[in-house]
């Protein structure tokens, strides 16, 4: 697992990828139809919704020295919402809002919708 290293005038930051997972989890949980991120059970292989304290699990982070190279997210959405909508709003605000927070570039956001659901 690469770290992320920001040169700054005090010293060396270093970022792990589980940092920018949790927050990338977080801000997407603020987009218009994403219910939440999503695992996979190696046990019955079957998609489970993750709580908010396990967020990061749901999310890969590849960092190569001062810049994500990819972020990728296991997304479970609203049920009759049009996907491409959702996903491409996701794209740009988490985008933003990591490049915000880290100071990194983020060169690609990938958005794998393992499931919808219903909510009333």
């Amino acid at each position: 697992m690469e770290k992320g290293y920001i040169n700054s005038s005090m010293g060396e930051i270093v970022i792990t990828p589980k940092v920018v997972a949790s927050y990338a989890g977080a801000q997407a949980l603020e987009c218009f139809g994403i219910v939440g991120m999503a695992t996979k059970s190696k046990r019955d292989s079957v998609m489970q919704l993750l709580k908010k304290e396990s967020l990061d699990k749901g999310i890969d982070v590849e960092i190569d020295g001062n810049r994500i190279k990819s972020i990728t997210f296991h997304v479970i959405l609203v049920y009759g919402l049009n996907i491409k909508s959702v996903t491409e709003n996701l794209i740009e605000n988490v985008k933003y809002k990591v490049e915000e927070f880290t100071g990194m570039p983020v060169d690609k956001v990938v958005v794998l919708v393992e499931g919808v659901r219903v909510i009333d």
